[in-house]
């Protein structure tokens, strides 16, 4: 059950956020451009499974990317909003496809499930 509400709150957030990027005119090609950068924090796993944890969470936690968008709305940034509307739905996407937060173990571990079960069990949904 708990899984499943984690899958719908990201296709919720994704989908909201599909819709402000839209309403705001935003380019969609910069959209499917950008949209597996924060990703790329995925390297920090190169040093080692601790510290790969904290920055890909980092980068995978709510909190960053709606601050971004907050502090675009204050400024009047269109830029930056876009840059945090594109970080949300990612998370939102990652989210409702079942990649969760790391733990340290292994970065296949995730408060979601583990990783490699990600696709059977959305198959089986």
């Amino acid at each position: 059950m708990v899984k499943k509400l984690i899958h719908s709150e990201g296709l919720m957030v994704l989908i909201a956020i599909i819709y402000i990027y839209s309403i705001n005119e935003f380019s969609w090609w910069i959209f499917l451009l950008l949209l597996l950068t924060p990703d790329i924090s995925m390297l920090a796993y190169l040093i080692n499974n601790q510290i790969g944890a904290k920055v890909y969470n980092l980068f995978h936690t709510y909190t960053l990317s709606i601050l971004v968008i907050l502090l675009a709305v204050s400024l009047s940034q269109d830029t930056i909003l876009m840059v945090g509307l594109i970080w949300t739905a990612h998370i939102g996407m990652d989210r409702f496809l079942g990649y969760g937060l790391k733990y340290t173990t292994a970065f296949k571990a995730t408060h979601i499930q583990e990783v490699s079960s990600v696709v059977f069990s959305l198959l089986s949904a």
